[in-house]
């Protein structure tokens, strides 16, 4: 567990970056801070790790005052990703992930072994190992930036606007891999972002800083949307708040229509339907189709492919999302292995909201409050 208690930082000009800080990241879960720019995020982050020293306060490492500890020791235990992953343009990319276990005494085999298996861990081909950073995409060199935090197997790991730097479509997968490994690890993250999207989705707490490193609020991501403690808050998190915090509530049993279906290659003339949906043989929808505008048989270039995917055990989002995103309007509900169970229309889910109970959200300050979890597919 990582605390922060009364921490500021003061800068010789008299700016306080970080004032009277106090909050706990708990072990094995992912604390987010967020805010806008001049809140303190990064300068909170750096202090955990003692690249910035705090003006006061103390800041514990599982009950060790960081302050009486050594740097490089402290160090050893605590993984870093920062934006463009940081990595050493003249070394390949097996070098750069074996950076920390060389420095540590590991003998060369012995690194090599677990950079390679760090690298499939984290997503990408082996084939990338001989790779200078130079000639990755900005994604895959991420992706390298935490196989080499990761390489020392640190239980403690600092991420500093990790995904930024790249599209929104690779942001979002280096997320879902994110999650996925943490999942695995059970690390404890303190992970900085100025987007309160990726804070709701990745963090298992979110602390929300003021401008001039005041800790605004510190919940759980539900609890957080649907309970703001003032206006910035409120402000902050978005006006969509409550349409986000859909992501929390579990699909409750929808009132859906079966749908006629077509498979690749098949035709579809006579039909009388606007819209017709296509799946594959094991009854996966592949898109959309407009029987008036096709002559012959169905092929991937009339396939109108836009609109989400929910799953029927997924959040109440998602099918709110599928049915406001096709182009038939009939959202596209699928079982856990992706198969069609049928689709339901926006106003059906809307209804469903009304008819379904807010869950109970505990007080994130009360021991043993959890996170609700939220999934989504997309198509």
């Amino acid at each position: 567990m990582i605390v922060f208690d009364g921490v500021t930082k003061q800068y010789p000009d008299g700016t306080v970056a970080v004032d009277e800080l106090s909050l706990e990241a708990p072990t094995g879960q992912i604390t987010v801070l967020v805010g806008p720019s001049g809140c303190g995020k990064t300068t909170s982050l750096r202090m955990i790790n003692r690249m910035i020293t705090p003006t006061s306060g103390t800041i514990t490492l599982d009950g060790k005052d960081t302050k009486r500890m050594k740097e490089a020791e402290l160090r050893r235990g605590i993984g870093y990703v920062i934006q463009h992953a940081g990595l050493f343009p003249h070394r390949t990319v097996l070098d750069n992930v074996g950076t920390v276990p060389r420095l540590l005494g590991m003998d060369r085999r012995e690194t090599e072994k677990r950079s390679m298996e760090l690298l499939e861990r984290v997503g990408l081909d082996p084939a990338f190992a001989k790779r200078y950073p130079a000639q990755l995409s900005g994604g895959q060199q991420q992706r390298v930036g935490v196989a080499r935090a990761l390489a020392a197997d640190p239980p403690v790991m600092l991420m500093d606007e990790p995904f930024s730097a790249v599209d929104p479509v690779v942001r979002e997968q280096l997320q879902d891999e994110f999650l996925r490994l943490q999942s695995e690890l059970g690390k404890t993250i303190v992970f900085v972002t100025h987007d309160i999207d990726e804070a709701i989705k990745l963090g298992d707490q979110v602390a929300v800083l003021r401008v001039g490193g005041k800790l605004a609020q510190i919940a759980e991501p539900a609890y957080l949307l649907s309970h703001p403690v003032d206006d910035f808050i409120a402000d902050f998190v978005g006006r969509d708040r409550g349409y986000r915090a859909l992501s929390f509530q579990k699909t409750p049993r929808l009132p859906l229509a079966s749908e006629r279906t077509v498979a690749m290659g098949e035709t579809v003339s006579g039909v009388d339907s606007d819209w017709v949906l296509v799946v594959d043989e094991g009854n996966r929808p592949l898109g959309w189709v407009e029987p008036r505008r096709i002559s012959g048989e169905v092929t991937s270039e009339v396939l109108h492919r836009g609109g989400t995917v929910a799953r029927a055990s997924g959040p109440l989002r998602a099918a709110l999302d599928a049915a406001l995103s096709s182009p038939s309007r009939r959202g596209v509900i699928v079982d856990d292995a992706g198969a069609l169970v049928g689709t339901v229309r926006a106003h059906e889910v809307l209804t469903a909201i009304e008819e379904t109970d807010r869950p109970e959200l505990e007080d994130p300050q009360r021991p043993g409050a959890a996170r609700a979890s939220h999934e989504s597919s997309g198509a």
